[in-house]
């Protein structure tokens, strides 16, 4: 990746909300303490938020507040439930002083803080920990040749990660890809998808996953050695001898 982060374009860009929630006294301040843990994680159960957080700037009356939203749907969606909501009726007198903007994704390598949203993102687009395991031990184990990932305004939203595979040549294993549910199907996957490609053009790429997918960036079927052979086990790059032994790194074990 070049030193600037490359920005992903999107039919739809995201919807960020940034401002402040200015109470005008104490007790207001008390209204807001006792509505807003029920209004936040409300928030941020809807299908179309990625973040909401609503900061006290104590001891001043002011919150401060950082949302995003999957496309303009989706804040809408908030605003109207919102307005409906036990804290829409009751916080009618609070000034708001909020700016909105459209968003774009922007691509770039991990860095130590990111690590817990990392984990974060991967368990809530996979259901369960498993793959947020896996990049962490790969992580431990100086496994984790490529760890690329999109964000938005602080948040990240997908995930890529590329680790070692011992083979006759340069082989790399793509796994896992992870895109933020409330933005899946937007391209942002692929764009990660093709850039590590394109960084990675010399070593040969191997990929277990849905062959409709990853067929449009030129993987296909690969005859090789593997616990994971068959019809998902793909590859693209330069090619291995057919029937070649290829071995990923050791944390894939656990999921075995």
């Amino acid at each position: 990746m070049s030193d600037t982060h490359d920005e992903i374009p999107l039919r739809l860009p995201l919807v960020a909300v940034t401002g402040r929630l200015i109470c005008q006294s104490e007790s207001q301040m008390k209204l807001a303490h006792d509505l807003l843990p029920d209004h936040i994680d409300l928030s941020r159960a809807e299908p179309g938020n990625l973040r909401f957080d609503l900061t006290p700037d104590e001891p001043s009356l002011t919150w401060s507040l950082n949302e995003l939203f999957a496309d303009d749907a989706a804040f809408n969606a908030h605003q109207s439930w919102t307005r409906e909501s036990r804290w829409g009726l009751d916080s009618g007198d609070l000034l708001r002083d909020f700016t909105r903007t459209n968003a774009l994704p922007r691509m770039r390598e991990e860095t130590p803080a990111d690590h817990q949203a990392i984990s974060e993102l991967l368990t809530r687009a996979f259901g369960g920990p498993d793959e947020a395991q896996l990049v962490s031990q790969l992580r431990r184990d100086g496994d984790l040749t490529l760890s690329l990932l999109a964000e938005v305004q602080d948040t990240i939203i997908a995930h890529l990660a590329l680790s070692p595979v011992s083979a006759t040549r340069p082989a790399l294993a793509l796994a896992p890809l992870a895109v933020h549910p409330a933005v899946q199907s937007r391209g942002i996957g692929d764009a990660l998808t093709r850039a590590a490609l394109q960084r990675f053009a010399n070593h040969t790429i191997i990929v277990l996953g849905d062959p409709g997918y990853y067929t449009r960036f030129g993987f296909a079927p690969a005859d090789l050695d593997s616990p994971y052979a068959g019809p998902h086990l793909m590859a693209t790059g330069p090619d291995l001898p057919a029937g070649s032994r290829i071995t990923h790194a050791p944390a894939f074990q656990s999921l075995e």
